[in-house]
C-alpha cells in the first residue's frame, strides 16, 4: 500500500521501503514457460485499488489518498485485499488489468486477519459485455520452502506488475526484537503466520495475490520485512473472505486469556504458558490463572510452544470456535493436571472505530470489552475522547477536554456510548442559532471533572461596515535617499506611484505608474525612509471623502501637477462576508476590491465568483484539489457569484447527497473543474 498506515504502529509493506533497488539476487530462474500459464490465468484478475480513507487526527477525520492491490475472486465482482488498504476507506475506484476503471464499495473488513472484501459496481463498467476474470484459491498448506511463487500487484500505484521468487519460510512472524505491530488495535501476527518469500514487493503491493505456478492464490501479500515479503496464507484468506462476503464481518470467540511461549528454563513443561487472564472473563471465571500451562483445547492437543511461531495455532483454535460454545481446557498447575470448563463469548474488536463530532471539535470512540479492561474500567459505559481540534469548542473549554478523557454525562444525562452522545447533542442544541454551553462531566486519571463546552457550529461572523474614509486608489513606494539619487533628484523626498486601481480618483486625474509625487497642497511629502511607507496614505485619510488633493511632482523629469477629487473608499477586506463550510472543509469570502480590480484589468470583464480563503488540510475540498486563492465560479453548474449563492448551493447539496460535486474554478489565468466526493 502506498499511503500512511491506519493507527500506525504498522510496518505493513512500509518495512520494505528500506529494501535496496536491486534485481532479485536468487539463482538462475526457471524458464518463463514454467509460469506463463499462471500469468495468463491470474493477470486478468488483478485489480489496482485507489482509495480515499479517513483517520482521526487533531479533532478531525483527516482524509488521505492511496493505492493498493487486490484480485477478483467471484463473478459478481468481489475483490480480496488487505484491511490496511480498504478497512478505513470511504471511496474506492478499481482499475482492472485492461485499464477499465470501476467504482467499488466495502463489503466487510477484518483487522485481525488484515483482510477486506470490496464489491465492484458492475453497473459502472465501460465494457459490460466482457465477463470478469475470476481467480481461484490454492492450498497454502501444501507450500514448501523452495517452491516458486509469483507476487502480483501494483507497487507504488503503478500498473499491474509481477515479480518471481521462492518460498523462504512457511511460518514467518514478526521478530521478537521488533515492537509489536498493531492494526486498529489488533495485534498483527496473533492469528497469522506469514508465508515468507523473496519475490520483490514494495508499498502498493499490499493486498495483491501470491500465486503458485498453477495460477492459484496461495497467499495475500501483507508485509515486507528486510528482503522478504510476507503473505497471509490462502487457506485463512479463503475462509475469511467467504464469511465477509456472506455477512460483512467475521464472528470469533473470546475466552479472556493471553498466552506466551514457554521460557527457556521450562524444560519439563508442555503446551503454552498463560501470561494474562482478563478480569471477569470466561477463563477467569473458570479459575485459570497466570502461570498455568494449557496443553489441550477441547480435545485438540497443543504443541509445545517453545517459540512465538507456535502461538497462532492455539489462538486459531479459540478464535475459530463459535461463540457461546462450552469447551474444556486441559493443562497443568504446579506440575499437577488441571481441567477447566468454560463457555466462550463473542469476541469484540480490541478497539472501537473513531468518528468525528464536528459540533464538539473532537474525534471519539466507544469502549470495547478489551479497551475498557485495559483502562481498568468495570464497564464499557462512557465515550473515549480520541483527539481534540485546536481552537475548537472542546479545546476552548476550561478545563479543556483532551485525548483519553472519558465523557460520562452531558447536561445532566448519562452518556453510555457514541450513539447516546450524538442524540443528547442533537436534543440539547436543536434549534439553537449559536453554540450552546453544555455541562460536561468527564473522567481523567481517576478524577471526576466537569467543564462547560460550547457545542455547535458557530455562525458566519458578521462584518460591520467601517467608517467612510477618503480614497484616492493609488499605491506608492517611498523615494529613499538612494532611490532619489538614482532617479536624478538627490535630496528630494516623496513617493513614487507603483499602482492605480481601475476607475480610481487617481487614475481619472491622470496619474501614471512611475510618477514621482513630491508635494501635497504645497507641502513637501515628508517620506524618505522605508519605514515612512504609511506617511502618504495617512495624509490622504485626513481629508474628507469629497476633498481634493493638489499634487505636485515629476514625470520623466518634467514638472507636473494633478488635482485628485477623492471618493469614499471601497469596502475593506475585513468587511467582506465569509462562509466556513464544515462538511467540505473550506472557507470562502466575497471577492475583495483588489481581486475585482485585478481581474477586470487582466480579463477585461467584470469578475464573478467567491474567493477561497482557507482550505482545511486533509479535508474533502483539499482532497479534491481546491486551494487557497482559487475563485469558485460554479458548483455543479450553478453560478456562485456571492456568498449567499454559495451557501444556498452547498445547503441544497446536503439534501440530495450526490456521490460527487463539480467545482468550476479560476486559478490565476486558467479555469478548471474539480471533482469533490464528500462523505455525507
Amino acid at each position: 500500500m502506498s499511503f500512511p498506515s491506519c493507527r500506525a504502529t504498522l510496518l505493513l509493506l512500509a518495512l520494505s521501503t528500506a529494501q535496496p533497488l536491486l534485481a532479485e539476487a536468487t539463482a538462475t530462474p526457471p524458464p518463463a514457460a514454467d509460469v506463463e500459464d499462471a500469468i495468463k490465468k491470474m493477470y486478468p484478475t488483478l485489480v489496482r485499488i485507489y482509495v480515499v480513507m479517513e483517520e482521526g487526527m487533531d479533532g478531525r477525520m483527516r482524509k488521505m489518498q492511496g493505492s493498493g492491490s487486490g484480485a477478483i475472486i467471484s463473478a459478481e465482482g468481489h475483490v480480496l485485499t488487505n484491511h490496511h488498504v480498504a478497512g478505513r476507506g470511504t471511496r474506492f475506484v478499481c482499475s482492472l488489468s485492461n485499464r477499465e476503471e470501476i467504482d467499488a464499495t466495502l463489503v466487510g473488513t477484518d483487522a485481525l486477519a488484515d483482510l477486506a472484501i470490496l464489491k465492484l459496481d458492475l453497473a459502472t463498467r465501460r465494457l459490460k459485455d466482457q465477463p470478469l476474470a475470476v481467480a481461484s484459491f490454492g492450498d497454502s498448506d501444501k507450500l514448501k520452502v523452495g517452491d516458486v511463487v509469483l507476487a502480483m500487484g501494483s507497487p507504488g500505484g503503478l500498473s499491474q506488475s509481477i515479480t518471481r521468487g521462492i518460498v523462504a519460510n512457511t511460518e514467518m512472524i514478526v521478530p521478537k526484537h521488533q515492537i509489536s505491530l498493531t492494526l486498529d488495535g489488533e495485534t498483527v501476527g496473533e492469528l497469522v503466520r506469514w508465508i515468507g518469500h523473496d519475490a520483490v514487493i514494495y508499498p502498493g503491493n499490499s493486498g495483491g495475490p501470491l500465486v503458485n505456478p498453477a495460477g492459484e492464490i496461495v497467499g495475500v501479500n501483507e508485509v515486507g520485512i528486510a528482503s522478504l515479503g510476507g503473505a497471509i496464507p490462502s487457506n485463512l484468506a479463503k475462509k475469511v473472505a467467504a464469511e465477509l462476503i456472506e455477512k460483512g464481518s467475521v464472528t470469533r470467540s473470546w475466552i479472556g486469556i493471553e498466552v506466551q511461549p514457554l521460557l527457556r528454563s521450562m524444560d519439563d513443561e508442555k503446551g503454552a504458558l498463560v501470561a494474562s487472564v482478563w478480569k471477569d472473563s470466561p477463563s477467569a471465571q473458570a479459575g485459570i490463572k497466570p502461570g498455568d500451562f494449557i496443553t489441550n483445547y477441547n480435545g485438540t492437543a497443543l504443541p509445545d510452544c517453545h517459540a512465538a511461531e507456535d502461538l497462532p495455532l492455539f489462538n486459531a483454535l479459540v478464535l475459530g470456535t463459535s461463540p457461546n460454545t462450552k469447551v474444556t481446557l486441559g493443562g497443568t498447575r504446579g506440575g499437577k493436571p488441571q481441567t477447566w470448563e468454560l463457555t466462550t463469548v463473542l469476541r469484540e474488536p480490541n478497539m472501537g472505530k473513531e468518528d468525528e463530532l464536528r459540533e464538539w471539535g473532537l474525534t471519539a470512540r466507544d469502549f470495547t470489552r478489551v479497551a475498557a479492561l485495559e483502562e481498568f474500567r468495570d464497564s464499557k459505559d462512557g465515550v473515549l475522547v480520541d483527539t481534540v481540534r485546536s481552537g475548537g469548542p472542546s479545546a476552548e473549554a476550561k478545563p479543556p477536554l483532551r485525548g483519553s478523557d472519558v465523557i460520562v454525562r452531558v447536561g445532566g444525562k448519562a452518556v453510555h456510548n457514541r450513539e447516546e452522545l450524538d442524540k443528547i447533542t442533537t436534543d440539547l442544541t436543536q434549534g439553537a442559532s449559536e453554540p450552546k454551553p453544555l455541562l460536561v462531566e468527564f473522567e481523567r486519571d481517576n478524577q471526576q471533572l466537569a467543564t462547560v463546552v460550547k457545542v455547535g457550529t458557530p455562525k458566519d461572523p458578521s462584518r460591520p461596515r467601517l467608517a467612510d474614509k477618503a480614497w484616492a486608489g493609488v499605491a506608492t513606494q517611498v523615494i529613499t535617499d538612494e532611490l532619489a539619487t538614482a532617479l536624478g533628484i538627490p535630496n528630494k523626498k516623496g513617493v513614487r506611484v507603483i499602482g492605480l486601481a481601475p476607475d480610481s480618483p487617481a487614475k481619472k486625474a491622470g496619474l501614471k505608474d512611475g510618477d514621482l509625487l513630491l508635494k501635497l497642497d504645497g507641502k513637501i511629502i515628508n517620506a524618505r525612509r522605508p519605514e515612512d511607507a504609511e506617511v502618504f496614505p495617512e495624509l490622504i485619510l485626513a481629508y474628507p471623502t469629497d476633498g481634493v488633493l493638489e499634487l505636485e511632482g515629476l514625470r520623466e523629469g518634467q514638472p507636473q501637477k494633478w488635482s485628485v477629487a477623492l471618493a469614499k473608499r471601497p469596502i475593506d477586506d475585513s468587511e467582506l462576508s465569509e462562509h466556513k463550510d464544515e462538511l467540505f472543509e473550506f472557507t470562502a469570502r466575497e471577492l475583495s476590491t483588489a481581486q475585482r480590480d485585478r481581474a477586470k484589468e487582466q480579463q477585461g470583464e467584470d469578475p464573478v465568483g467567491v474567493s477561497v480563503l482557507r482550505v482545511e488540510q486533509s479535508g474533502w475540498a483539499a482532497l479534491g484539489g481546491l486551494t487557497s486563492d482559487d475563485i469558485i465560479l460554479t458548483i455543479d453548474g450553478t453560478p456562485t457569484n456571492d456568498i449567499d449563492a454559495l451557501k444556498a448551493k452547498l445547503n441544497a447539496l446536503r439534501a440530495t447527497k450526490p456521490r460527487s460535486v463539480v467545482f468550476g474554478i479560476r486559478r490565476g489565468p486558467r479555469t478548471a473543474f474539480l471533482e469533490i466526493e464528500p462523505r455525507w
